[in-house]
């Protein structure tokens, strides 16, 4: 009698035992997809930046380490970035640059047009030392031709440059333009000397398709971008 009574005991927890682990792989089978999921969510993201475009902004983390050389969408900083992802317009259509908003310049981080980029951001020198940076924009990623009508506008606390591609006819910037781009990969590049320490300087990004540019065809639809601004310090005393 006792033995039956013992194999009953055995097997009722044999049981429980069968349902707790039935319960365990179907949670950890439901965390398994979630993590999945989420994987899927990040690649996804990463993939269309890296085909759609984007404006990113960095500089070095050993510059914002050890000089204290920091980004910010503000001129109060409220903590240390060495990178900035502007908002990018999906579906951006052809426009004159003239019909761009005065005030374009005056509105911290991203503030995009129907038809345009538009990224305003400060980088500050939060460090104890006077400092030389170089910055240096890149474009990546181009397709459809579409950097012939391209025109980037750039704002160095308050003084605007215009950089497009040279003539297809090779005779000289556009004109429209103040300067043409660096090279078929860069767009421009900037210096300062002497930055003391507490200064900013303010920088606005902005990225349009000129439709006055003869270039400014059909086939430039569906064309992609990506830009990229790398800050790096060059001298320190």
């Amino acid at each position: 009698m006792a033995e039956d009574v013992r194999d009953i005991l055995e097997l009722r927890r044999t049981a429980k035992e069968v349902k707790r682990y039935k319960i365990i792989m179907r949670v950890m089978g439901l965390l398994t997809i979630l993590l999945i999921a989420i994987v899927a969510v990040a690649y996804a993201i990463s993939y269309f930046y890296d085909k759609y475009g984007s404006f990113t902004v960095k500089i070095s983390k050993y510059d914002m380490m050890r000089q204290g050389l920091t980004l910010s969408e503000i001129p109060e900083y409220e903590r240390t970035e060495a990178v900035l992802n502007a908002d990018i317009v999906y579906d951006m259509t052809n426009i004159s640059g003239n019909d761009l908003p005065e005030n374009i310049d005056m509105i911290n981080g991203s503030h995009n047009g129907e038809s345009y980029i538009a990224y305003t951001f400060y980088l500050i020198n939060a460090g104890d030392d006077t400092i030389t940076y170089e910055g240096e924009m890149t474009m990546e990623n181009i397709t459809n031709n579409v950097d012939e009508a391209v025109r980037v506008a750039v704002y160095v606390n308050g003084e605007k440059t215009v950089y497009g591609k040279t003539k297809s006819n090779g005779t000289g910037k556009e004109s429209d333009c103040d300067s043409e781009f660096t090279s078929s990969t860069v767009v421009m590049q900037t210096k300062h000397e002497a930055f003391e320490p507490k200064s900013k300087d303010k920088f606005t990004v902005v990225v349009w398709i000129e439709g006055n540019d003869p270039d400014c065809t059909d086939e430039l639809i569906g064309g992609t971008l990506k830009l990229g601004m790398d800050f790096k310090i060059v001298e320190s005393t």
